[in-house]
C-alpha cells in the first residue's frame, strides 16, 4: 500500500536475471549466480517497499546467453517461474520468454509455459531476439497464446527499428480480440504520440508507463481513451542496474485525474488483466 495515497500499488514490468550480459560485459564482471540471486531478491524488495510497490509481475531478461539454444529458453522460463513461487505475495505473476528464431519448437513451449509453469503471458524484446515484430513467428505465437489464455507482452521501444510502434498496429489489427500489453512505448518523445494513435486506433492494447519522462503526456491519454488502457509499469531491472523506482508514479498520484481512474492505473487494472481480480 502506497503510504502516501493509501492505493495498492502493482507494478507490470520488472525484469529478472543477471543484466551483464544485456550490458554487453565480459564474463569476469559477471556476479556469482547463487550469490547473486540471494542479494537481488533482497535488493528488490527494499526498493520496492522504498518505492510505494505492493507487488509485481517479473519477466526474465531478454540478454541471456543461448549456447544450447532452445534449452536456454526452457531454464529461464523455469527460473521466472520458480522466482514467483517464492515470494508468491510480492510477485504473484510471472511471465515467460518464447524465441522467434526457434521457429515451431517454440509452440511446445507455449503449451508448457500455460500448463506446468502457469505463467501468465510471455513477452516480445525483439531488439534481443534477432527478428522485427513483424516477424512471421511472432505472429504464429499470438495466435497460439490466444487459444491457450497467454497474455502477450510487447516491448516496443520505438527508437530501435525492430520494436517500431507501427509493427505493433499491425501485430494488433491482426489480433482484434487478443488483449496486449504494450511496455515502453511511452520512452520517446514520438513514441508518445504514436502511443495516442495507437490507443485510439486499436481497442485491444494496454500499456504501461514505464520509461516515460513525464505522466502529464499519458494523462491526456487516459482523459481520451479511458483509464482502462493504463497500467504502471517501471521497466526495474535486477539490482545494481535498478536501484530505485521511477518518478512517474509520484506524478500519477499527484495528477489531477479522478480517485477511480488513480486506484486503476496504480493496480486494479493490472490485477484484473493477469486475473488476480475479476473483470
Amino acid at each position: 500500500m502506497n503510504a502516501t495515497s493509501g492505493i495498492s500499488v502493482f507494478d507490470v514490468h520488472h525484469h529478472v536475471g543477471d543484466a551483464s550480459g544485456a550490458l554487453g560485459l565480459p564474463p569476469e564482471e559477471a556476479p556469482d549466480p547463487e550469490a547473486y540471486a540471494a542479494l537481488e531478491l533482497v535488493k528488490r524488495i527494499e526498493i520496492m517497499d522504498a518505492g510505494g510497490i505492493d507487488q509485481a509481475a517479473v519477466i526474465p531478461g531478454h540478454g541471456y546467453l543461448r549456447p544450447n539454444g532452445h534449452a536456454d529458453t526452457q531454464a529461464v522460463n523455469d527460473k521466472i517461474a520458480a522466482y514467483r513461487n517464492a515470494t508468491p505475495n510480492r510477485f504473484p505473476v510471472a511471465i515467460g520468454i518464447v524465441e522467434p528464431r526457434d521457429g515451431e519448437i517454440s509452440l511446445g513451449e507455449l503449451e508448457r509455459a500455460a500448463g506446468p509453469l502457469g505463467l501468465v503471458g510471455m513477452s516480445f524484446h525483439t531488439r534481443f531476439q534477432g527478428v522485427s515484430l513483424d516477424n512471421h513467428w511472432v505472429n504464429t505465437y499470438v495466435g497460439a497464446m490466444g487459444e491457450l489464455g497467454l497474455l502477450p507482452v510487447v516491448h516496443a521501444l520505438d527508437e530501435t527499428a525492430e520494436e517500431s510502434l507501427w509493427k505493433v498496429g499491425l501485430l494488433a489489427s491482426r489480433h482484434p480480440d487478443l488483449t496486449m500489453l504494450v511496455l515502453d512505448g511511452y520512452s520517446t518523445h514520438e513514441g508518445t504520440k504514436h502511443c495516442g494513435h495507437l490507443a485510439a486506433t486499436y481497442p485491444n492494447l494496454v500499456f504501461d508507463c514505464s520509461l516515460s519522462y513525464n505522466f502529464d503526456f499519458i494523462a491526456n491519454h487516459v482523459r481520451q481513451h479511458g483509464a482502462h488502457r493504463y497500467v504502471y509499469g517501471t521497466d526495474l531491472y535486477s539490482w545494481p542496474l535498478g536501484q530505485r523506482i521511477s518518478h512517474i508514479l509520484g506524478q500519477l498520484l499527484e495528477s489531477d485525474l479522478s480517485d477511480d481512474d488513480k486506484i486503476a492505473i496504480a493496480g486494479a487494472n493490472a490485477r484484473q488483466l493477469f486475473g488476480l481480480e475479476p473483470s
